[in-house]
């Protein structure tokens, strides 16, 4: 075969490799694109910083890479609902147990726990500095005095509601205000305003506002975090070995450590206490 005709060919055959690629090629440009999940979380994991230390953790470990969707707990679940998450990073316990009822989910592990904090102004008109949460809310609502909601149907404004079922009081009017948004922008909206609202401690810390912790310790502020697997039950897009991934890294021992220590240099406390392995304090 003449060399002029050899080389031709040999040209030819690289660039149909190159343009359909070669196995080789496959594996190594592949696994970026395949190997892509999708994570549905509460906004709280993300405007606390949360993720961008452990998720980078995880992919380097695993070779997953993530796509963080930050949403309220509750349209988290209604993500994986549809199918269009791997994998649920969320807390709304009583939501999450309906949600796992239904039978499209698969494991439902216990991830972590902070608190809730009812935030207010420093000079507190309503008065409920150190009062039981039940108590602070109906000075509040007493008073006129402006109360944020996030009213997203979140984790937190899910508790929110039930600790004004609890107050015996029915939150309305021009002195309680929804934003619709996420626990940063509800934390802004709340300062802005010199109002009273309910967010997770951890977010708090993170994105400073200038409220000042006016309730704490309270049992029922309590905030736990559970992860949850989705199946193909939910849908076809899901990748069942994904949300596998996820849920074992995070409950393991690497990510456990991580979690109880993030924060630790910066606030001289973690934002969050790790769980994974002790009993469940919501059943």
């Amino acid at each position: 075969m003449p060399a002029q005709f050899r080389a031709a060919v040999v040209g030819l055959v690289l660039l149909v490799l190159t343009a359909c690629g070669t196995p080789a090629e496959g594996s190594a440009a592949g696994p970026s694109a395949e190997r892509s999940m999708i994570l549905a979380t509460t906004t709280s994991t993300q405007d606390s910083g949360l993720l961008d230390d452990l998720l980078p953790a995880f992919t380097a470990e695993t070779g997953w890479a993530v796509k963080p969707i930050a949403v309220g707990s509750g349209a988290a679940i209604e993500m994986g609902r549809r199918g269009e998450a791997d994998v649920l990073l969320v807390h709304s316990p009583a939501a999450e147990e309906e949600f796992v009822a239904e039978g499209t989910a698969g494991r439902r592990l216990l991830v972590m726990h902070n608190d809730f904090v009812l935030l207010g102004p420093q000079d507190d008109p309503a008065g409920v500095r150190g009062l039981p949460v039940g108590e602070a809310l109906g000075r509040i609502a007493g008073a006129g005095a402006v109360f944020v909601s996030r009213g997203d149907e979140s984790g937190t404004h899910a508790r929110e509601k039930a600790l004004w079922e609890q107050s015996g009081v029915a939150p309305g009017g021009a002195w309680y205000q929804e934003t619709g948004q996420g626990m940063g922008a509800t934390l802004r909206v709340a300062a802005e305003k010199a109002g009273y609202t309910l967010a997770d401690r951890a977010t708090h810390l993170a994105q400073p506002d200038g409220l000042a912790v006016l309730v704490e310790g309270d049992p029922g502020l309590l905030n736990v975090y559970h992860v949850i697997e989705m199946t193909t039950r939910a849908g076809e897009r899901v990748q069942p070995e994904a949300g596998t991934a996820f849920a074992d890294w995070i409950t393991g021992a690497d990510a456990q450590q991580r979690i109880g220590e993030f924060g630790r240099a910066e606030f001289g406390r973690p934002l969050f206490v790790p769980d994974a392995g002790k009993p469940d304090p919501t059943g």
